[in-house]
């Protein structure tokens, strides 16, 4: 062999060691899939490559070497969807449900908590658990605006004074310097319903400090009080004022008396983001509302200062004349004993209607209602919600998805895939990119999630992948508890949670918000 044949051979084994050593390695490597990249962009054939927790690539080679490789042929390869609402903090504290399987089998990877004002007490401890256990989901949480006021001013019904709002604040900041994303309200709940507005306000500056975001159950869905367009008048109000942006939860009109107002509620919600307010919502798909006996029939003003309070008030037959009759005008727009089904699988009244236990208990309905409230208080789904309102309100480029899962609702179980079932493949409301937007970029983009909602190389690897001639919600008003269908695997944080439809990894982790670049 002469020397230049020699250098020759030298060079060529020199490279095809180079090529062998630069081909691209991957933990989880994602082929074949029509990605969704989380904006409302069409969908791009493309390969994922992911490396410990992020996206490495969004064009891996067809060729890369990878631990774990999914042919995503014939699926949809998406953001894992971020649900803005839920109640899922003693679902995730309880090791038998932690994995928060009802969500990821819906695609959900996150999930926030602390809703409507509730908080999350004992938080350090609460989410050193979750951490120190192992979570399905993702989680983010809310600093509550009802928390606040029981610790300072308990379940009293009157304004609080200078110097408990200053505690409130004290506390508030608290929260936000824990990494809270921002602060939840019920005002249609005790006792934040016993509130005013500028205690809101105050409230809402301090989180506008942290850059967060003001997030409210209002304080009427219907024609409670000053009715549903003044509440989201108030919201924006709210935002204004303290500027920073408002997120109305759960959106709705709730009840015939305000069917139709939806029109008007989005004629106030785009002016006002015309006017530089930042104001979105979000929305489940059901025409079934959710809550407990209580907050649908009886005024706040019975339930003032704590629920011994509330049953003695219940039991004042000087008093029961007055509530009663308030409660007739609440089993009104709810829609009649017919429309209120109890839900809670603990209460011997599950599955039956209002009209129903009243008929069992051989009384008045209204004398039905007081006896279940005293004896348990189960959560119930009132059938109160048009369609029309519904749809208008879904295809709002501001309104993203979100489930308010309560015990006993479908909501639980499937939200996402009803809504995509009812918005896209059922109605044609929206497309397929819009949907996978409003239920992942769009969220991420209002809470200023930085690096999640959308898949882009950097980004934290929380994907689904769905084969979507199956993904249906199966969770009925009958049968809640059936998980949805369709999510074949499911990334959160790099690791699989779902993989070829088996559950894996708890890959859950607590998030604190975090300042964007």
């Amino acid at each position: 062999m002469n020397r230049f044949t020699s250098s020759l051979l030298i060079v060529s084994v020199t490279l095809l060691a180079a090529c062998t050593t630069e081909r691209e390695q991957y933990d989880v490597l994602i082929v074949n899939g029509t990605v969704f990249d989380g904006s409302a962009d069409s969908a791009k054939q493309t390969n994922i490559g992911v490396v410990g927790d992020r996206i490495k690539s969004m064009s891996a080679a067809d060729n890369a070497h990878a631990t774990t490789t999914i042919d995503a042929s014939g699926k949809l390869v998406v953001p894992g969807f971020i649900d803005p609402h839920t109640h899922a903090k003693t679902r995730l504290l309880d090791p038998a449900t932690s994995a928060n399987a009802n969500y990821l089998r819906q695609g959900v990877t996150t999930v926030f908590i602390g809703s409507d004002g509730s908080g999350v007490s004992d938080r350090v401890t609460t989410l050193q658990t979750m951490q120190r256990q192992g979570i399905g989901t993702n989680v983010v949480f809310f600093a509550g605006h009802g928390a606040l006021r029981r610790a300072v001013t308990g379940m009293e019904d009157r304004v609080a004074t200078s110097d408990e709002l200053q505690a409130m604040r004290m506390l508030l900041r608290e929260e936000m310097e824990a990494g809270a994303i921002g602060l939840s309200s019920g005002l249609f709940y005790a006792p934040g319903s016993y509130s005013e507005t500028s205690e809101v306000v105050e409230l809402a500056r301090v989180v506008a400090e942290y850059d967060g975001v003001y997030d409210t159950h209002m304080r009427s869905e219907s024609s409670y009080g000053a009715g549903v367009v003044a509440a989201v008048e108030e919201s924006i109000t709210i935002g204004r004022q303290a500027k920073l942006p408002v997120h109305i939860s759960h959106i709705k009109a709730l009840g015939k008396s305000v069917w139709g107002h939806s029109a008007a509620m989005i004629e106030k919600i785009e002016a006002a983001r015309d006017a530089g307010v930042d104001v979105t919502a979000n929305q489940y798909p059901w025409q079934a509302s959710g809550t407990r006996f209580s907050n649908a029939l009886i005024e706040r003003w019975v339930m003032a200062d704590s629920k011994v309070r509330m049953a003695e008030r219940l039991r004042d037959t000087a008093l029961l004349p007055r509530i009663k009759s308030e409660m007739q005008d609440n089993l009104v727009l709810r829609g009649g004993p017919e429309a209120m089904l109890v839900t809670n699988a603990a209460s011997e009244y599950v599955g039956m209607t209002l009209a129903q236990i009243a008929a069992i208990l051989e009384m008045e309905v209204l004398d039905a209602a007081v006896e279940v409230v005293l004896n348990g208080d189960p959560s119930i789904a009132s059938f109160v919600m048009n369609k029309d309102d519904i749809n208008r309100l879904a295809v709002q480029p501001w309104v993203m998805t979100g489930s308010d899962g309560t015990a006993g609702h479908p909501r639980l179980y499937g939200s996402y895939p009803k809504a995509f079932g009812d918005f896209v493949r059922e109605r044609a409301l929206m497309s397929t990119a819009q949907f996978v937007h409003r239920s992942s970029g769009l969220v991420a983009d209002t809470f200023r999630l930085c690096d999640r909602g959308y898949l882009r190389d950097g980004y934290v690897a929380d994907i689904a992948i769905i084969d979507i001639d199956n993904y249906k919600a199966l969770a009925s008003y009958e049968q809640p508890t059936e998980h949805s269908t369709g999510v074949t695997d499911l990334l959160v944080n790099g690791k699989l949670a779902i993989h070829n439809n088996g559950l894996g990894a708890l890959a859950g982790q607590t998030i604190r918000k975090t300042t964007c670049n």
